[in-house]
C-alpha cells in the first residue's frame, strides 16, 4: 500500500491542482459554473460512499480498491480529450462515483492490518507516502501542464493503473474472519434480516461520532477552499505563474514528509479530540490569512500554516474512527469518513465560487475563516463532551472490545 499510494499520487499530483484552471481554460465559463462541476463530483462520491461501506463490510477490501483505481485512471485518460462542459460534468461524475471506494476500503484495510495501540503511526506513514508522491507531482506537473495537459492525464492515469497492479498482484484480502463468518450465516438464512439504511441507521444514532463528522466537515472546507481555489485565485488575480505555484503544494507535501512521523509522536500522547481541535486553528488562521497575501511568498506561508494543521490533525483523526468502528462496520464508519471530503468539496468550491462573484475574490477566504472558526469551536464542545461522559464511567468499569 506504501509504494502503490507513492506511485499512483505521483500520477495524479500531477494534474488535480491544476485541474480547475484546464477546465476553466478549455470551458472559458464563470467559477462558480467551473466550481459546480468539482460539486457534481463530490455528489457522487457521497453516493458512491454511501453504497460502497457495506459492499467494503461484506464482501471485503482488495478487488473493490483495484476497480477503484482503474476506473479512475480510464476517467483520466478520457478528461484529456474533454472539450464540453457535458463532457467534463459526465466524466467527473464518474470519477467522484470510483474514488472514494478506494479510500474507503484502504482505511478499512489499514484498520485490520494494524493492531489499535499503532494506527496513528500507521496512518501517519501512510500519509508520508502519499505526501511523498505529493512533493514530486505538483513541481513536474505545473512544467507539463504548462505544455501539454494531455500529457499530464497521461500520467495521472498510468500512476492509478499501476498501482492497480500491484495491488492484484500483492495485496490480501484483510476482511477479518469474523465479519467475513458473520456475512456467510447470513445468507446462509432463508430470510436474512435486512439492516434499515444499509446498517447506517445504527451508526447515525452514535452522537459523538456524528458530532465528529459535522466537525471535521467543516475544518476540510477550509482545506477545500485551499487546494482548489487558491490556484486560479493566484494565478488569475494575483499573476503568481503556474509553473511557480506548483512549488505551494509541493511544499505541503514536502513538510508532510519530514515531519509527520515527528508530530505524530509527539500527538499521539495526547487525547484525540483537544489535538483535532488545536490543528483545527491553524486551518482557520491559513484561510483566513490568504485575503491579505498578494504575492507567492504570502501564499505559500498560507499553506505552511495549514500544514501544521494538518500535521496534527489527520492520523489522529483517522485513528479516532478506526478505534471508534465496531470491527463488522469499518467500512460503514470508514465511509462515513470520507463522506466528510466529498461533502466539503461539493459545498467549499461553489460557496467559494458564490463569494468571489458576488462580493469579490477576497471573500472567499473570509468566509472559509468564519467556517474554520466554528469548526474549532465544534471540536472543543466534542471534546468537553468526551471528557465528561468518560468522567460519570465507573472506575471499575472495564470495556472490553472483542475483535
Amino acid at each position: 500500500m506504501f509504494v502503490g499510494m507513492l506511485i499512483s499520487t505521483v500520477g495524479t499530483s500531477m494534474i488535480w491542482p491544476f485541474l480547475l484552471i484546464y477546465a476553466s481554460k478549455r470551458l472559458d465559463a464563470p467559477l462558480t459554473s467551473i466550481a459546480s462541476l468539482l460539486s457534481l463530483n463530490a455528489l457522487m462520491g457521497l453516493i458512491a460512499s454511501f453504497i460502497g461501506g457495506p459492499l467494503i463490510d461484506r464482501f471485503g477490501r482488495k478487488w473493490i480498491m483495484v476497480f477503484s483505481l482503474v476506473a479512475n485512471g480510464l476517467g483520466y485518460l478520457a478528461l484529456g480529450y474533454a472539450t464540453t462542459f457535458a463532457e467534463f460534468a459526465v466524466l467527473l461524475a464518474l470519477n467522484g462515483a470510483a474514488n472514494p471506494l478506494y479510500r474507503v476500503g484502504a482505511d478499512a484495510m489499514m484498520a485490520d492490518l494494524v493492531p489499535k495501540e499503532d494506527r496513528i503511526d500507521a496512518y501517519a506513514l501512510l500519509r508520508l507516502s502519499n505526501n511523498l508522491g505529493v512533493a514530486i507531482g505538483p513541481a513536474i506537473g505545473g512544467f507539463i501542464a504548462a505544455s501539454s495537459y494531455t500529457l499530464a492525464f497521461y500520467f495521472a492515469a498510468g500512476g492509478m493503473i499501476t498501482f492497480s497492479l500491484l495491488l492484484t498482484r500483492f495485496a490480501r484480502e484483510t476482511l477479518p474472519a469474523r465479519a467475513t463468518r458473520l456475512a456467510q450465516d447470513a445468507a446462509l438464512i432463508e430470510k436474512p434480516p435486512k439492516e434499515k439504511f444499509g446498517g447506517y441507521l445504527e451508526i447515525l444514532k452514535d452522537k459523538p461520532y456524528m458530532g465528529f463528522i459535522f466537525s471535521f466537515t467543516l475544518v476540510t472546507m477550509c482545506a477545500t477552499l485551499i487546494w482548489v481555489l487558491l490556484p486560479v485565485y493566484a494565478t488569475e488575480t494575483h499573476n503568481v505563474p503556474m509553473q511557480l505555484y506548483g512549488f505551494i503544494p509541493t511544499t505541503n507535501a514536502v513538510m508532510v514528509v519530514t515531519l509527520q512521523l515527528l508530530i505524530t509522536r509527539i500527538t499521539k500522547r495526547f487525547p484525540d479530540l483537544p489535538v483535532v481541535a488545536f490543528g483545527s486553528i491553524f486551518y482557520t488562521v491559513a484561510v483566513g490569512a490568504v485575503a491579505f497575501m498578494h504575492s507567492f511568498l504570502g501564499f505559500l506561508v498560507c499553506m505552511i500554516i495549514m500544514t501544521i494543521g494538518e500535521l496534527i490533525i489527520v492520523p489522529t483523526s483517522s485513528a479516532y474512527v478506526a478505534n471508534h468502528a465496531p470491527v463488522d462496520k469499518r467500512g460503514r464508519y470508514m465511509s462515513l469518513y470520507a463522506l466528510t471530503w466529498g461533502m466539503a468539496m461539493g459545498i467549499a468550491p461553489v460557496l467559494g465560487g458564490f463569494l468571489s462573484d458576488t462580493y469579490g475574490p477576497s471573500a472567499i477566504w473570509i468566509g472559509g475563516a468564519v467556517i474554520g472558526a466554528l469548526s474549532v469551536l465544534a471540536f472543543t464542545l466534542l471534546a468537553r463532551y468526551q471528557t465528561a461522559r468518560l468522567a460519570k464511567v465507573p472506575t471499575d468499569c472495564i470495556q472490553v472490545q472483542v475483535e
